[in-house]
């Protein structure tokens, strides 16, 4: 599939992944709706940034996933569909699951059966490696147990299900994509790259952290939205599940110590216990296996994390006035 003049629609558009991926499809010729929200302040997060010329090719159009009318009249003459919506932060997945089950569940129910009724031609579905929860053995492939250490992750194993069913009973042309641990411009301090970064940056000489033992595969964001684009293009990934990740693993307390010295200024690490999750809850190690879309794409990763880092740290430092350093975002 060419994406240039497709008509493509974003939901999730003015998010952290979805804004970048938003940013490219412009980029390489598609014809973009994207998906934000309804808000009263009309509010289009991070599409608000966008440059000019960027932001007048788009059509912004407003409305909430978990409201299927509305899903009907946004899809009508779609022709590929990146499902990104979605409520994605575990520690408040403890305090309110039920939203997580009506926008992750329903939200992605409403979407696919709006794509469905209109015989969308590719549906991009978005999941997450939290689904795998803590390794049984690495690299994690695609074939490896599905585990729900929380709320959130629970709700994604749910979206991902109607995913294939939606695949295997109607036919509908849908992949999923699974991303491990994305960074990046525009990511919030919910996110522990940001949260170390916007510390150390505000002029904290003691940074506080959850478990510093926990492995991720960090991708950065760039890398992640080439992965969603490339996974819509091929014929071969329809009815796949593929992980998006790099096929290696650091430790919560290395990135720290790595993010240290990019700054290069003298900085504590302390554990703070409102930071760290329930003790079962806890991913402890993931590491993706990432053959399967190396085979089925033309995708690479293009970023080390050290370039990553340096370029996120570089963002950071000129939007400080987006982190409230002294507040523990949920």
């Amino acid at each position: 599939m060419n994406i240039r003049g497709k008509r493509v629609l974003v939901t999730g558009s003015e998010g952290f992944i979805g804004s970048h991926l938003t940013e490219r499809l412009v980029e390489l010729g598609a014809e973009v709706t994207a998906l934000v929200q309804y808000n009263s302040f009309n509010n289009w997060g991070w599409i608000d940034t966008f440059d000019k010329n960027i932001r007048e090719s788009l059509h912004v159009v407003t409305g909430d996933v978990r409201e299927y009318d509305g899903m009907k009249r946004i899809m009508k003459g779609q022709q590929v569909v990146f499902h990104l919506a979605a409520l994605i932060a575990i520690p408040y997945s403890y305090l309110s699951p039920m939203a997580y089950i009506r926008t992750n569940v329903e939200g992605t129910t409403n979407v696919l059966e709006a794509c469905r009724e209109f015989d969308v031609e590719k549906v991009v579905h978005t999941s997450t490696s939290e689904t795998y929860g803590t390794a049984l053995y690495v690299p994690i492939d695609e074939k490896h147990p599905m585990q729900a250490q929380s709320p959130y992750s629970a709700s994604k194993i749910g979206a991902d299900k109607i995913a294939e069913s939606f695949f295997k009973s109607f036919e509908l042309p849908i992949a999923t994509i699974r991303p491990f641990n994305t960074y990046g411009p525009r990511q919030s301090a919910r996110a522990v790259i940001p949260t170390i970064i916007s510390q150390i940056l505000s002029g904290r000489t003691e940074i506080k952290l959850g478990s510093l033992s926990p492995t991720r595969d960090f991708n950065y964001v760039r890398d992640t939205a080439e992965a969603f684009i490339e996974i819509a293009k091929s014929d071969q990934t329809v009815g796949q599940v593929i992980n998006a990740g790099s096929n290696d693993e650091i430790s919560i307390g290395d990135t720290a110590r790595k993010i240290i010295d990019l700054i290069g200024k003298k900085v504590r690490i302390v554990c703070d216990d409102q930071r760290l999750r329930p003790v079962k809850s806890e991913v402890n190690r993931l590491w993706a296996d990432n053959a399967k879309i190396k085979k089925l794409t033309e995708w690479q990763p293009r970023y080390s994390l050290d370039r990553g880092l340096s370029e996120t740290i570089d963002w950071i430092r000129g939007n400080m006035h987006y982190f409230k350093t002294d507040i523990y975002n949920v």
